[in-house]
């Protein structure tokens, strides 16, 4: 078949299969262009390359991409499977083909999600005179030079604008600042949060410039847990704003409904923004509860940990949900590819990209996921066990209960460090005024003097005036600390004033010193923070030399920043009578949470079985246990889903095979080449799947059950109606311009893996006859469109 590139008179034309060799190869390496394609074929037909050949190669791209939209379009409906959210409801086999008679689970679905800001895209500004930029100001975005397009984005994946920032409107309590782009400059205080007022991005000018650079700014995306992609949102001239996981969250419980579990690097920040949203009420009737990925959450503080990291989470298994950081070392692939691309081939190119990844990736991994899972969680299980024996007696622990009592009693002494009683921080503040007080007397005194003819000195300038100011300060600021003593002293109910002797003063004297030690703690603490990620991303794939060289001076003087506050707060320390950190103990800090523990305020829980190295690795060594049973009963669940849906799904797209072949066989071709993208992976599935049943440790059943979704175009709801005849009028054709579309028309992306297609679509004869009218038919509307759209350029 040829795709033309150009409406009416076309005089290029490319043919389907190399169009199809472009979007496979594409798909499979994002780094491959256009334009190299367009070389290469050049250099295939020994012809020299012209750059007008790229713009007509990516005109007949934007037509084929259509062309398989809509094909896409008439095999869904053919299938019943067009409804809204269809794809989005059966996104995951093991999380949505629910059977009968199969164990409840605490999460009925476990989701992540999260933002990346590599897949920017450029605004297009159009081009004004300087007169009419001195009268835009700086934050107005100036009109874009893109022209309109009828083409539309054949795509359910994406949330729209308008879904987004009505969740964005004024009123609503959000983790950002709508006046700041950050999506972490939150002003909730919230007892549940400890670390709110940790997540800042940085606020630079360089970042707030950047706004006015970019249209799209970066793409928001969540997955279940085992990589299928559910929905995605453009940023759009911002950072990570509250708006968008709202928005996703908000679609996922129309979806599923009750009982869902959403990961997110900072969900305990999220949990309080989502309750105090519009949502939020039916967040809480859904039982929806917040997370933290593993990764992300061992730089969230150690209360924060105790009620959100995967591992002290009741019912999350082994789960990570760090799904995302996966999908966007794929994603930052396309991110050269889109930065200049237009709004809707950014889409068209971020959507095909998901697509052909949770079918060939995702699709073709996922008994791969629960082999893999099965056998990490047995083997947890039995070395696990040992090692935990053996650390409980040790510690003269004979319960496994008592690991949970742990959890409990540290939640309750790191809450009681959240704060400081309102009563103790008067009482520190009346001391250091009185002290103050006690220095600018002193100050006072120091500045009277009285000079006599004996302490005359011959030549000496006259000092009176500059005296007599330096008096009159003094005694200005005795008076001001003076005022700001009784406020103080009326607040607390005083009848008499502190002094040095007295028990109270004393007592203040030493809470004032342990606060000192604490701020020098948090400022240790921050600088170590940094040095992870300067590390983390020194080694992350893809930097650039100069950035790694960049970071690399940046460390060196971070290391040297980490000594001094290190020699601070040892004084400190030492004043205060608490032991010292060495260098070598501060910098091999694996969790930033072991801080936490360094707080001791108002009792002294060194002692504490809790809190002993020995005991902390015991306490999680337990809960990774829990967590692993809890896996190998999430997978026996979803080995079986998949089982199930593995046999239903087949049998299903066969029977639509055969019902539509008669009088609609282009059609019925186009739903076996559905069939076969997915049957291509049965033997996969198959020898997996035996795998797991040999298994030592393997406790479920891989027998096919019975699926509780009976709708139509379930795989086991009911068949569409018979076709009575045939749906495609021939006569449409006639207006195509000359444009021939012969036997190579059919979309045929059976081979599309590079795996044989078995003889499977030689059943019906004459299948390039039988393919010409659904395709035809599809060509001429989009040609029509195309037309259009060349009428609007032209104007």
């Amino acid at each position: 078949g040829l795709i033309p590139s150009s409406p009416t008179n076309p005089t290029v034309c490319v043919t389907a299969d190399v169009l199809e060799v472009y979007r496979l190869a594409h798909l499979r390496c994002p780094h491959l262009s256009v334009q190299a394609f367009v070389k290469t074929v050049c250099d295939l037909h020994q012809r020299a390359y012209a750059s007008y050949l790229t713009r007509q190669f990516t005109i007949a791209f934007d037509v084929y991409q259509q062309i398989l939209a809509e094909v896409k379009v008439r095999v869904q409906a053919a299938l019943q499977r067009d409804s809204p959210d269809w794809r989005l409801k059966h996104a995951c086999p093991a999380c949505t083909y629910k059977l009968e008679d199969e164990d409840e689970l605490q999460f009925s679905m476990l989701y992540t999600m999260d933002g990346n800001d590599s897949l920017k895209r450029y605004h297009r500004r159009a081009s004004q005179d300087d007169d009419e930029l001195e009268d835009i100001g700086p934050n107005t975005v100036q009109p874009s030079s893109e022209l309109p397009t009828a083409f539309q984005l054949r795509s359910d994946r994406y949330l729209s604008r308008e879904a987004v920032d009505k969740l964005a409107k004024p009123g609503t309590k959000s983790l950002a600042n709508e006046e700041v782009s950050n999506f972490y400059s939150s002003s909730t205080n919230n007892d549940d949060n400890p670390c709110t007022e940790r997540w800042k991005n940085m606020r630079d000018d360089n970042t707030k410039r950047m706004w006015g650079i970019f249209e799209e700014t970066g793409l928001f995306a969540s997955l279940c847990r085992h990589g299928f992609s559910l929905v995605v949102a453009d940023m759009v001239r911002s950072g990570e704003l509250s708006k968008y996981p709202l928005a996703v969250v908000e679609k996922l419980l129309g979806a599923f409904g009750i009982k869902l579990g959403g990961g997110y690097d900072i969900g305990c920040s999220l949990k309080t923004t989502l309750a105090n949203s519009p949502i939020g009420a039916l967040a809480a009737e859904l039982k929806h509860t917040s997370l933290v990925g593993a990764f992300h959450g061992h730089a969230h503080r150690r209360l924060c940990q105790l009620w959100h990291l995967a591992t002290y989470v009741e019912g999350l298994g082994l789960e990570d949900l760090e799904g995302c950081e996966r999908l966007f070392s794929k994603l930052n692939a396309l991110a050269a590819c889109v930065r200049y691309m237009s709004a809707l081939r950014r889409q068209q190119a971020i959507a095909a990209f998901l697509e052909h990844n949770d079918m060939f990736e995702v699709f073709a991994n996922i008994t791969l996921f629960i082999l893999n899972n099965y056998k990490q969680a047995t083997k947890m299980l039995s070395e696990g066990s040992t090692a935990l024996a053996i650390a409980m007696q040790e510690l003269g622990v004979k319960d496994e209960n008592v690991f949970e009592e742990w959890l409990k009693e540290e939640r309750v002494y790191l809450k009681g460090l959240q704060k400081e009683p309102e009563n103790e921080t008067l009482e520190m503040e009346y001391w250091e005024r009185l002290d103050n007080l006690i220095k600018e007397q002193v100050s006072q005194t120091s500045v009277w003097k009285v000079d006599t003819p004996e302490t005359m000195e011959q030549g000496r300038p006259d000092e009176t005036s500059a005296d007599a100011t330096a008096r009159r300060h003094a005694l200005e600021k005795y008076d001001k600390e003076l005022e700001i003593v009784h406020g103080l002293e009326r607040r607390l109910g005083l009848v008499k004033r502190w002094t040095p002797d007295m028990p109270e003063w004393q007592e203040a004297a030493r809470k004032v010193g342990n606060r000192k030690y604490q701020r020098a703690l948090d400022s240790l603490e921050g600088l170590l923070v940094a040095r992870v990620f300067e590390l983390t991303k020194m080694n992350k794939s893809q930097t650039g030399y100069a950035l790694r060289q960049h970071i690399g001076k940046a460390l060196k003087a971070r290391s040297q920043a980490i000594c001094t506050a290190l020699d601070r707060f040892n004084n400190i320390a030492h004043a205060s009578g608490k032991p010292k950190l060495q260098w070598d103990e501060v910098v091999q800090y694996t969790f930033l949470s072991d801080f936490d523990l360094l707080r001791d305020a108002r009792q002294d829980i060194r002692k504490q079985p809790w809190a002993t190295p020995a005991g902390r690795i015991a306490m999680d060594q337990y809960f990774k246990l829990c967590r692993a049973r809890e896996e190998i009963r999430r997978l026996n669940v979803e080995a079986r889903r998949v089982v199930t849906y593995l046999r239903d799904e087949m049998t299903y797209l066969r029977s639509c095979e055969e019902l539509y072949c008669p009088m609609q066989p282009s059609l019925a071709h186009q739903i076996a080449i559905h069939r076969r993208e997915r049957e291509r992976f049965m033997t996969l599935h198959e020898r997996r799947l035996t795998k797991l049943a040999e298994l030592p440790g393997f406790s479920g059943c891989l027998t096919p059950g019975v699926s509780k979704q009976r709708e139509p175009g379930d795989s086991t709801g009911p068949l569409p109606a018979a076709p009575t005849d045939m749906a495609v009028d021939l006569e449409a054709t006639d207006g195509n311009d000359g444009v021939e579309t012969g036997g190579d028309g059919n979309v045929d992306r059976g081979g599309d893996e590079g795996d044989d297609d078995d003889g499977e679509g030689d059943d019906d004869e004459g299948d390039d006859d039988d393919d010409e009218p659904i395709v035809a038919e599809a060509l001429v509307s989009i040609l029509k469109i195309a037309d259009d759209q060349h009428e609007v350029e032209r104007g």
